[in-house]
This record gives structure tokens, C-alpha cells and sequence, in this order.
């Protein structure tokens, strides 16, 4: 997958099919416009020449539920061609619709097909909408084809909604939304080996500081460690019991060989349930009791579900 990042002078060789957004989460509405752009790229050729599928996504915001490593992994798992990462620049945030269109749909990237949602708007003031897409399609020589927004009951899926569920911790909801399981990732270093020292051994992470977090506490996790996936039970937080002076993420995992060495191999932990919210305990072995009963908590609830 080609990427274009950290600039607005670009252009895009070929002909494309672009779909245009924040794609925060690249949740399941997201995922939907995603997979037409690519179907209709695939489903044949213009005068000969390939379509490319082109993902022109808005850079903005701190906090965001993917980080930009793990939203490029993403996309190119699901087929995009080309990832344009727009910076939100005055030049972009002043530019009215009708010039977007002509100079960077058309003139930069070439587009032939463009697939939105069916209530998109775009440009100065947010005047742009799919109507002025249909017109200037028919002057430049680009179709335009909506998606209905993906439903979850009676709301539709939406950033917003994942943000709002993944705040109170309710991992259920912002997993069924995003159409995959949330995950924190990173590579396993050295703690302070407290754990182990009390019976429980973990792994820990430090989380990338741009990649928004659910409330601190205690998670039940799969995670996933080179070829190998363990069921688990994860600390969000400052472990202040121990430590209190930065936030990580420590997990103790189910079945895992005693003395593995796993220190800086990438683990990705996806957070399945919230248990309970983090506690300072007055005594290493408050903790260590406490520790065990949330072991045999994450046993009763794996025995109950399947994943």
C-alpha cells in the first residue's frame, strides 16, 4: 500500500475509486464504504487502465481510537491501494467544495468513481454534500455512489458512539461496533516483576500515548503473542498499590509456559470485557488475594463465553 502523509502537494498516478473520511476506529460503517470502493475498483478496468482504490483520510485529533500505525495496518489488510493522510492544514480547512473537487479529487488524484456516505459533506463551512458531487460528476467525468449508514439497532454506527461506550468501559458495545475486538498494543518490556514475585506473572506495555484508552482497571483479554493467543486478565492503569507513577498495561496470561521468555516480542491485547475499576490496596498481599480472585473471575467468565 502506497502512503502519502505530511503534505498537500501530491498526486496519484492512475485512475481511482476514492472513498473520503476521518475513519476513526475504521469501524463497521467505515469498513463498508471501504470494501464497495474496492469492489467496484476490482470489478474492472477503465479504457484499459486499472483502478486504484484510494482511502483519503482527514489527520486530526489527539486521543483517536487507532493509532496511525494500526489504522495503515488495517487498511491495507482490507485492500486499499493508496492511503492519503490529509494534514487538517488552513489550506484544506479554507478550501470551498467546488475547488476540493476540481483540484484534489479530480486534478491530483484522478478520481473516476467516489463512494460516501449518504449524508457526506465536505468543505468550507461543510457546504460540499452528495448532491454537488452528482453535479460536478457529470462536468468532470466521475460517478458517485452512496452507502447507506450501517445500523446498530436503531442508531447508526459512528465514531462518536465508540468513543462515548469505550469511555465507560462498556468493551461489548465498542467491540460490536467496531466490528473487531479493541485492542491495546506494543512491545513487552521489563516491569518490576512484582507479579511474579507474588505468584502471578505478567507481561507489561507501555501504550502509544495518542491511542485513546477505556477507564482504568481491570480487563478480561485475549491477547496475542507472535504465533501464540492467550486468554487473560489485564491492569489498565498506574498500579498503585506498587507504583503509581505511569500509566501501562499488565497482563497476567492463562496457560502460558512458566520462565517464556517473551521480553520484546509485539503483544496485542484485545480488551473483551471490564471487570472492575483499579484499587490501591493497603498491602502487597491485599493485592496478591485480590489478584486472585480476579483470576478466577476471568476462569468463570471464558468458561461462559467463546471467542
Amino acid at each position: 500500500m502506497e502512503i502519502i502523509k505530511d503534505t498537500f502537494d501530491f498526486s496519484v498516478e492512475g485512475r481511482t475509486v476514492i472513498t473520503l473520511g476521518k475513519f476513526d476506529g475504521v469501524h463497521r460503517g467505515h469498513q463498508a464504504l471501504i470494501c464497495r470502493a474496492r469492489d467496484y475498483a476490482a470489478s474492472g478496468q477503465m479504457n484499459g487502465q486499472a483502478l486504484y482504490t484510494v482511502l483519503f483520510s482527514f489527520m486530526i485529533g489527539n486521543f483517536m481510537l487507532l493509532t496511525v500505525p494500526e489504522r495503515r495496518e488495517l487498511v491495507e489488510r482490507m485492500g486499499v491501494d493508496i492511503l492519503v493522510e490529509c494534514p487538517f492544514v488552513p489550506q484544506i480547512i479554507t478550501m470551498e467544495a467546488e475547488a476540493f473537487v476540481k483540484d484534489v479529487l479530480v486534478g491530483q488524484m484522478h478520481a473516476r468513481h467516489l463512494v460516501v456516505g449518504d449524508d457526506y459533506r465536505f468543505g468550507y463551512g461543510r457546504r460540499g454534500d452528495v448532491s454537488l458531487l452528482r453535479k460536478m460528476g457529470e462536468e468532470y467525468g466521475f460517478s458517485v455512489e452512496t452507502v447507506p449508514k450501517v445500523k446498530d439497532g436503531d442508531s447508526r454506527v459512528s465514531s462518536s458512539r465508540i468513543r462515548e461506550a469505550l469511555d465507560r468501559g462498556d468493551m461489548e458495545t465498542v467491540n460490536r461496533l467496531l466490528g473487531y475486538d479493541y485492542f491495546v498494543e506494543g512491545p513487552v518490556i521489563h516491569g518490576r516483576r512484582i507479579g511474579r514475585r507474588i505468584g502471578f506473572p505478567t507481561t507489561n506495555l507501555i501504550p502509544d500515548g495518542s491511542k485513546r484508552l477505556p477507564p482504568n482497571g481491570v480487563y478480561f483479554v485475549r491477547t496475542e503473542i507472535g504465533d501464540r493467543v492467550y486468554n487473560g486478565v489485564t491492569n489498565i492503569g498506574t498500579k498503585p498499590t506498587v507504583d503509581g507513577h505511569f500509566l501501562g498495561v499488565e497482563t497476567y496470561l492463562y496457560d502460558c509456559e512458566e520462565g517464556a521468555d517473551l521480553y520484546g516480542q509485539k503483544q496485542k491485547v484485545e480488551l473483551l470485557h471490564f471487570s472492575r475499576p483499579e484499587m490501591k490496596f493497603s498491602t502487597v498481599e491485599e493485592l496478591r488475594e485480590q489478584i486472585s480472585v480476579d483470576r478466577k473471575a476471568g476462569l468463570h467468565f471464558f468458561e461462559k463465553h467463546s471467542f
